[in-house]
């Protein structure tokens, strides 16, 4: 009987969520300075009447808790999510980073995908319109919007950055939008027409020759070609409006620091500027004799193809892939580095083994391209080896090349996979969620001996006046009910 005695007196019952568990004492000291391992019937959690401690916790994660305790492993429940998980880890006072190996990939997800939510949250790839507060917030006019005291140019200047550069925030938005769109493509088509033989105008001049009979002539030369005059004209008119653009932009942006900082401004500002710079080359350097060599700064025009980026969520995820893999694509250029230097060389030396009198592989660089182009799988085929030794050496180059791109690019796909899902699932989630209510605190019983008491205590009975605050209808009819009920019990 002494021994049931003690065993009794040593276990504990503990209620979690509705659900009871029965351990040892001795098996709460394992782990101490936690939660469990403190428990005492002074705590407010402690039932008397049932002999048990109540805790509003998740039953599935206390059930990992407990175990922990036995066996000394924590587990991680696959159907909880990871920061629920660390949330009860939190509360029961244990460490997270206890998590068994086994489990230890899958209770890390969650990090990543809370990372790639504040990625996604920088990007800015909500198409919904901002509300009046947001903008204000956004631009530093809080105390004005609240106070009801917005200037003109304060009501404005929100409007004019939503509708230059939120293309979805508005139908007006949309329009300018399509606007920059177009243009960009007519700048960039033009660029390229320019270019075509059958788009150019041939410059011709006359000159002096010398003919056999001591006398002089005039005839016709074609000294270069120039791009159509109409081409000018189509690029005044698109930089125009880039420039149009442009202004209004860093005039109504939040933060001009920013502004200029971002890449893709940057590259705005520069190629409309590159423009006016060649005009002025036009003007006062064309008779130099290497001017021709100017118009290779016009280049920086095409880069106008990323501001494309502020209309298509698919180019900004695209190039934040990229950004979240130069790691790996870091690893990739080294080995390829690696193996088209080694496999130059062998393919140089290999060569030279037997007589071979249509050599392709004259010095190392020049077996350089071609083991890029072997290990890259493109194979122009303007260099092949010849000899037996070297078309070894190529069929192993054509091999490593095929593993060495083969391993970090499942990496790359999988961040895109990644970032695009969870943009997808962004995209149909409810913008207002809904809010839980606070739990409202159960108002401790009142002493009956005390004036002004009412019978019933906190958890029954009518509450009186002095208690609920001033009368009102809902009260009055709350007390009217609970009167009525008491009295048809008592009758």
């Amino acid at each position: 009987m002494n021994l049931l005695n003690m065993d009794s007196e040593n276990r504990v019952v503990l209620n979690c969520g509705g659900i009871r568990h029965e351990t040892y004492k001795a098996t709460l000291k394992k782990i101490p300075a936690t939660r469990l391992s403190r428990l005492t019937e002074a705590l407010a959690n402690y039932d008397p009447i049932l002999n048990e401690y109540f805790f509003d916790r998740h039953p599935g994660v206390f059930a990992q808790v407990l175990n922990y305790y036995r066996t000394g492993k924590l587990h991680y429940p696959t159907d909880v999510c990871g920061p629920l998980f660390e949330e009860e880890l939190e509360f029961w006072g244990l460490d997270s980073n206890q998590v068994e190996p086994c489990c230890w990939m899958t209770y890390t997800q969650h990090r990543d995908t809370q990372e790639t939510l504040a990625v996604l949250d920088r990007l800015d790839l909500d198409t919904d319109k901002p509300s009046d507060e947001e903008l204000a917030r956004k631009f530093g006019f809080e105390e004005s919007y609240y106070n009801g005291s917005l200037n003109w140019w304060q009501k404005t200047k929100p409007k004019l950055w939503s509708l230059f550069d939120e293309p979805y925030s508005s139908s007006g938005a949309k329009i300018v939008g399509i606007v920059s769109v177009f243009f960009i493509c007519i700048s960039i088509l033009s660029f390229c027409l320019k270019t075509h033989p059958d788009m150019r105008v041939p410059i011709i001049r006359n000159i002096t020759v010398r003919t056999s009979h001591n006398s002089t002539a005039w005839t016709l030369d074609k000294t270069q070609t120039n791009a159509h005059e109409a081409f000018f004209y189509i690029e005044c008119v698109c930089n125009v409006w880039f420039t149009f653009e442009f202004l209004v932009r860093i005039f109504a942006c939040p933060n001009k620091c920013e502004f200029i900082k971002s890449s893709l401004n940057f590259i705005d500002y520069v190629a409309t500027l590159s423009f006016y710079i060649d005009l002025v080359l036009q003007r006062f350097a064309a008779h130099l004799e290497n001017a021709d060599i100017l118009e290779f700064f016009s280049i920086i025009r095409i880069m106008r193809l990323f501001k494309l980026t502020r209309h298509s969520s698919g180019l900004k995820i695209l190039i934040q892939t990229f950004r979240a893999s130069a790691k790996e694509l870091t690893l990739l250029v080294f080995f390829l580095v690696l193996g088209i230097v080694i496999f130059a060389s062998l393919v140089y030396y290999a060569e030279r083994i037997q007589a071979n009198p249509h050599n392709d592989f004259n010095s190392i660089p020049l077996g350089l391209w071609w083991a890029l182009v072997t290990m890259t799988t493109v194979g122009y085929g303007d260099m092949a080896p010849k000899t037996y030794v070297g078309m070894f050496v190529g069929a192993l180059c054509a091999l490593a090349g095929v593993l060495t791109i083969a391993l970090p690019v499942p990496v790359i796909v999988s961040n895109f996979a990644m970032y695009y899902s969870h943009t997808q699932a962004r995209a149909k989630l409810p913008k207002k969620r809904r809010r839980v209510q606070p739990v409202e605190t159960v108002r401790p019983a009142r002493n009956p001996g005390r004036p002004g008491a009412q019978p019933g205590g906190p958890r029954g009975g009518p509450k009186s006046l002095e208690a609920g605050g001033p009368p009102n209808k809902s009260n009055m009819k709350q007390n009217m009910t609970s009167t009525n009920n008491g009295t048809s019990k008592g009758m």
